[in-house]
């Protein structure tokens, strides 16, 4: 049986914490040429590849190192390093850890953020896939690579829920709803069966189009889940193909990479930005249009055939399900999804 993925009951909430070092000016410190950047570093030693493994940095008075036990503690820590001004953020762990440090950093460093690198330790890495972050990439490597100003700019996925909580908010990079949802959770067994990174998903996606092809339509696969798009500031219901329950839609996915694990194109010639590809319940016949979609093709009469590849602004979700941000759930509601800060991340 595949391990469950974890379910948030809601999104969190983050509120920066007191702190009396705290810098006041709201700009980030200027360093001396030559003089050794202040890194800070959160390791997961839940995270994959941490897993019965020390993290090895070495000695150094620049480098700052927090284990949070749990989600709980990432706005302490990371207001600990804001504190003292680091210039440099690692992430030690996966997609889920980024997300995790992301959300908690947005109250803490507003538009201030410290360079960002991330060191590839997660079950899946799709960030530092999209990168270029080699697999064996250390602490070191990233300071080295720091020096050398090589950045990549990019903007996260920020979810925020409408209603009595409009202050909480999760920040990611790769969503999806629908047959996502349960491709996502039966990824899990992939990972059971050694299958990791980009192996997962593509062992993942070619069983999902394995079950489109077979299934009928009220296969929990086929079937996907009851939602409402709203698209843009004027939250235009987005059209669609009138094949199957024009109140449900089959898949959605999302994200603001600009690069996909397993070299999958589900966007298209869509690049930057927030995109998403959003499957009606689409036919048998176009199920078999989906390795040409997920190559980057683009056949004719995609959208009358259900296939719907667009960018937004923004986007108002109402969904009856739960939803996927960097592998785990969230729960049904009523959302704005939208592109968040701008960030630098350092590559190799």
């Amino acid at each position: 049986m595949a391990t469950p993925i974890y379910e948030f009951a809601e999104l969190p909430h983050v509120a920066k914490p007191a702190s009396e070092g705290s810098r006041q000016n709201g700009s980030r410190r200027q360093r001396v040429p030559g003089e050794a950047p202040c890194v800070g570093v959160i390791y997961n030693p839940r995270s994959h590849g941490n897993q019965g493994a020390d993290f090895d940095c070495g000695i150094s008075p620049h480098v700052h190192i927090a284990k949070p036990g749990d989600r709980s503690q990432l706005p302490e820590a990371l207001a600990e390093f804001e504190a003292r001004g680091i210039d440099l953020l690692v992430i030690n762990g996966g997609d889920g850890t980024v997300r995790d440090v992301l959300t908690s950093g947005a109250a803490i460093f507003g538009d201030d953020w410290p360079a960002i690198a991330v060191l590839p330790k997660g079950k899946t890495n799709a960030l530092t896939a999209d990168l270029g972050v080699p697999s064996d990439w250390t602490l070191q490597h990233a300071i080295d690579a720091f020096h050398s100003d090589t950045r990549v700019r990019r903007r996260p996925i920020a979810v925020t829920p409408q209603g009595d909580t409009p202050d909480s908010h999760v920040l990611g990079f790769v969503m999806g709803a629908g047959a996502f949802t349960t491709a996502t959770k039966s990824g899990q067994g992939a990972h059971k069966l050694g299958a990791f990174n980009s192996m997962a998903v593509g062992v993942t996606t070619a069983w999902v189009v394995f079950q489109w092809l077979l299934a009928s339509r009220s296969n929990l696969w086929r079937r996907g889940s009851r939602m409402t798009l709203r698209l843009g500031a004027q939250q235009a219901e987005m059209e669609h193909s009138g094949l199957g329950d024009p109140e449900w839609r089959q898949l959605l996915f999302a994200s603001t990479l600009e690069t996909m694990p397993a070299g999958i194109k589900p966007f298209g010639p869509l690049r930057k930005g927030f995109k998403m590809v959003v499957l009606d319940q689409i036919s048998r016949r176009s199920a078999f249009l989906i390795p040409y979609v997920l190559l980057g093709k683009v056949p004719a009469r995609l959208r009358e055939r259900g296939i719907h590849q667009i960018t937004t602004p923004q986007l108002i979700l109402e969904i009856e399900d739960q939803f996927i941000l960097d592998g785990e759930a969230f729960p049904a509601g009523k959302y704005r999804i939208a592109q968040g800060p701008e960030l630098e991340f350092v590559t190799a």
